[in-house]
């Protein structure tokens, strides 16, 4: 058994990949963080997980994680990652894939854990929690953080328990839908039209449907939970979608919150901000960054922004999302504990243009894991 390690350097691991939807955005992610640290600081660790769920060695170069028209995946492979629990020395073994017993070699420990994983089974809590039991430090928000960011419906829960405004919304998870169908689409058409029909779980606008009248929510909603069996039903808001990049600060410093961010896209595609318009079909969209709003509506929504990380006791990065309607009114609309970190996402950007690169601001993200650790400390 050989042991891969340079204990001179801060040795993290990248993992990416999941069983999401936004698998390929993963995939991608990594590249861009792989290919922005400092070897002289930090020794590397790449680990995959196969859209199965299967965790294998990483790929090590960073050019081959590329995003090309969503289509980037982690490819199958005759070994395997074991990771556990643990008292956070524990070394990462590879594996063989036919015979689990047999150890090909050792990763061996690692320091601090990137997870560069959208979407379920990675913003959501889960390898958080994962990685709090194998107590080794981690980069973003914790279990409870990243849980309730993810679910749109707990999300609203605490941001209202907070005093933050957001919009009208109705909740309808597979079972109340099948049940209560009729209560369901009663409440839904007390909202003013068009609505958003959203899986509550899931990222990059995966599953989402505008509806313009409450004949077309049974196909939304359906379409919808075939992503995630629990949906929010939200009221449109006719208003600008403003977003803010929001900072952990160090010790008893509080988070900080950059310039905010607008995504113009063109009138042929002003529909809704998609998928496809994401990552793929991007001709048609443009960040303005700082957005153009006046001075005081701007610090308004960034006090709002950073509010909304402290409700959330969110850690390292968050992604705040606000509605700024033409009447001046500012209701939040998301918040996200994993956004987008490619070198063009709209939350490096945004520190980007506040004066933070990108490799800086993934060294600060790294240093503020390590500063936290694990545990109730």
């Amino acid at each position: 058994m050989t042991l891969e390690s340079d204990s001179k350097k801060t040795r993290i691991a990248l993992i990416y990949g999941g069983a999401s939807g936004e698998h390929p955005i993963s995939c991608a992610t990594a590249g861009a963080v792989m290919a922005s640290l400092d070897e002289d600081r930090y020794d590397v660790v790449s680990i995959a997980i196969r859209k199965d769920g299967t965790w294998v060695p990483g790929e090590r170069d960073s050019s081959k994680l590329q995003l090309n028209a969503a289509s980037t995946e982690v490819p199958s492979s005759d070994e395997r990652i074991i990771f556990g629990p643990g008292n956070g020395s524990q070394e990462i073994l590879v594996v063989a894939a036919d015979d689990e017993s047999r150890i090909i070699r050792s990763l061996g420990p690692v320091d601090v854990v990137f997870p560069l994983l959208h979407g379920a089974f990675g913003e959501d809590g889960t390898i958080q929690g994962l990685l709090e039991m194998a107590n080794i430090p981690y980069v973003g928000c914790g279990v409870f953080a990243s849980a309730a960011g993810m679910d749109k419906g707990f999300m609203k829960v605490v941001l209202q328990s907070a005093g933050i405004p957001i919009g009208p919304y109705v909740v309808a998870n597979r079972r109340r839908w099948n049940t209560e169908h009729d209560t369901v689409v009663s409440e839904a058409a007390a909202l003013e039209f068009p609505v958003y029909v959203k899986p509550a779980r899931a990222g990059s606008s995966l599953g989402i449907s505008r509806v313009n009248s409450i004949e077309e929510l049974d196909a939304a909603v359906n379409l919808a939970h075939d992503v995630d069996p629990k949906v929010v039903i939200e009221q449109g808001i006719n208003g600008r979608e403003i977003e803010c990049a929001v900072l952990g600060g160090r010790g008893d410093s509080p988070s900080k919150a950059a310039y905010l961010g607008e995504v113009v896209l063109s009138e042929r595609d002003s529909s809704f901000y998609d998928f496809e318009h994401k990552y793929i079909d991007t001709d048609g969209l443009r960040m303005q960054i700082p957005a153009e709003i006046d001075a005081e509506t701007t610090e308004r929504m960034r006090e709002m922004a950073v509010k909304t990380f402290d409700a959330f006791e969110c850690e390292g990065l968050t992604r705040v999302d606000f509605f700024l309607t033409d009447d001046g009114e500012v209701l939040v609309n998301e918040i996200n504990t994993m956004p987008g970190f490619t070198p063009f996402s709209m939350y490096p950007v945004m520190w980007e243009k506040a004066g933070l690169s990108y490799s800086a601001l993934v060294d600060e993200l790294i240093q503020l894991a390590l500063e936290r650790g694990t545990g109730l400390h």
